[in-house]
């Protein structure tokens, strides 16, 4: 999962360990306003993609759109792809790209390409399925394509293939994709953007609680985010989505007091397994952005 969007690696990994000592607080009116002013959480007892699509959403036009905005824009694009190729090749061992089994729309797989930003292994059953900061290791060049969403270009590929469009839900694993999509995934989405500090987030919950933290409380927010964009989604939306994932323009405002407020009473959900809370993570993400800060401004 991406992460995607002002990660440093390494450092950032070892001034996470730090944030287990902040305490949970409890979650205040103030925190519920935020959380229901931009998302209106879909009923917990039906599926979440059931959300009509908007017009423009289902519109071939919005198809002619994706693929006019990557053939206008292949001047640049190609030209950074094969110096961000090159990198990835000279600076460590194996493939330039990295490959993937998604889902798609209804219910159909495909192959997601990525620039890769960690080390080949001989097997990739080691791997986790859920990546957070703290238990995956980067190549040389891998912090910086994660933080700028470099290793992200090459799906470009996939938006010409019609697997994927440029605004959409994020394509989950099939071991992730709980709703059956019901358009086509995207680079960018409302999700997307909210959850573009996700790994940092999550590098604060334990091992053994990961999995059932991501399913219980991520995958829910995250499918009710993309499931509200897409049900009111237009040309303009999409614009602006597009224009605020090329300029980085995010904030962890959002994520901190959506996973506030995304415990039981919240989302209907059952909370993670273990000693895992909900509104843990906000904490120490914020105490872990203020540490990142001061370290670069040392740096």
């Amino acid at each position: 999962m991406s992460s995607d969007p002002g990660l440093s690696g390494i450092s950032e990994r070892q001034t996470f360990l730090s944030g287990a000592q902040y305490h949970t607080a409890e979650i205040d009116a103030r925190v519920r306003c935020i959380v229901h002013q931009n998302v209106t959480f879909i009923d917990a007892g039906s599926h979440r993609h059931s959300a009509s699509l908007s017009r423009w959403s289902r519109s071939g036009a919005k198809l002619v759109f994706d693929l006019a905005c990557v053939l206008c824009t292949l001047p640049v694009s190609l030209p950074l792809f094969l110096l961000v190729g090159l990198v990835v090749r000279l600076t460590s061992h194996g493939p330039v790209l990295f490959r993937q089994t998604r889902m798609g729309r209804n219910g159909k797989a495909f192959t997601i390409y990525k620039f890769r930003t960690m080390p080949v292994h001989d097997s990739s059953a080691d791997r986790p399925a859920v990546t957070t900061y703290g238990n995956q290791e980067f190549t040389s060049v891998g912090p910086f394509l994660r933080q700028y969403k470099l290793d992200e270009l090459p799906q470009l590929f996939n938006v010409l293939s019609g697997d994927m469009s440029l605004v959409g839900p994020r394509p989950k694993m099939p071991q992730h994709q709980a709703v059956r999509l019901n358009c086509r995934p995207g680079i960018t989405g409302r999700a997307t953007i909210i959850f573009a500090q996700e790994e940092l987030a999550l590098s604060c919950v334990g091992e053994e609680d990961l999995d059932s933290y991501y399913h219980s409380i991520i995958l829910p927010l995250k499918h009710e985010l993309d499931g509200e964009y897409m049900s009111k989604a237009t040309l303009f939306s999409d614009l602006k989505l597009i224009l605020g994932s090329v300029l980085r323009n995010w904030s962890d405002h959002e994520l901190i007091a959506l996973l506030s407020a995304s415990g039981p009473h919240a989302t209907g959900n059952r909370p993670a397994q273990g000693k895992v809370e909900a509104s843990s993570a906000p904490s120490v993400l914020a105490a872990q952005k203020m540490a990142m800060t001061a370290q670069r401004q040392k740096d």
